[in-house]
């Protein structure tokens, strides 16, 4: 048996830019991409928290340092440049895969900076 897990989350980034004339896909700050352990190419789930629109694209590297998130093509209409996302990639597991798995949880500033990193989502009590 197979399991998708959460692989990496960019936890509430900022768009910078809408393209919507460009090709499509969502251009990252390479250094997001990098320590979140996401691909170029790799398909991505976008979840705006302004407007509640969640839809999958794939990931292109933007300059690194540059802070872009850039949603392009038919995902334009989903997001606007200031809108909060979360941007998730996920990977499907084996068994013996789960056992020491952890996803890369990256936390970032209202600049797309990275504030800090983590392992584990920290639970709230109710």
């Amino acid at each position: 048996m197979q399991t998708t897990l959460l692989k990496a989350k960019l936890h509430r980034a900022r768009v910078t830019h809408s393209e919507l004339e460009y090709e499509g896909s969502c251009a990252i700050d390479g250094v997001l991409l990098d320590r979140a352990g996401i691909r170029e190419y790799e398909q991505i789930h976008i979840y705006n928290v302004n407007n509640g629109a969640r839809f999958i694209t794939y990931a292109i590297r933007a300059q690194d340092g540059s802070g872009i998130v850039s949603v392009n093509g038919a995902a334009a209409r989903h997001a606007a440049p200031n809108d909060i996302v979360i941007i998730c990639a996920y990977a499907v597991l084996s068994q013996a895969e789960l056992l020491n798995y952890q996803p890369n949880l990256i936390y970032v500033n209202e600049k797309n900076q990275i504030e800090r990193v983590g392992h584990a989502i920290p639970v709230q009590a109710a």
